[in-house]
């Protein structure tokens, strides 16, 4: 069960990255960013399984909270640190003359 809630906010999390970096940037951005996520997803799960794998056995800490759930766990855990810093917007917030921001450079 929680597998599957991981696995259904990658997914959602892919679609929303992939529709603002073409809204933004364009297609070859959009599918960048879709490649980049799905690299880092398939690698960390391979990190994190084996590290899951080291602390603890197959069964777990329950029925719904195995080892694969657990690797899981870490790797959306390690992954919304990464995204939080990778694909945020960095642009700083011009003051116009009444004080209220706008998302223009200066």
């Amino acid at each position: 069960m929680i597998e599957l809630l991981v696995f259904y906010v990658h997914i959602v999390a892919l679609v929303t990255m992939f529709t603002k970096r073409w809204q933004e940037e364009g297609w070859s951005e959009a599918f960048l960013v879709v490649f980049f996520m799905a690299l880092i997803f398939f690698v960390g799960w391979s990190i994190t399984s084996f590290i899951a794998k080291l602390l603890m056995d197959e069964e777990g800490f329950g029925l719904f909270l195995n080892r694969d759930a657990v690797s899981l766990l870490l790797l959306t855990i390690g992954e919304g640190i990464l995204y939080y810093f990778y694909l945020r917007d960095d642009k700083p917030q011009a003051k116009d003359e009444k004080g209220s921001t706008t998302g223009v450079e200066n």
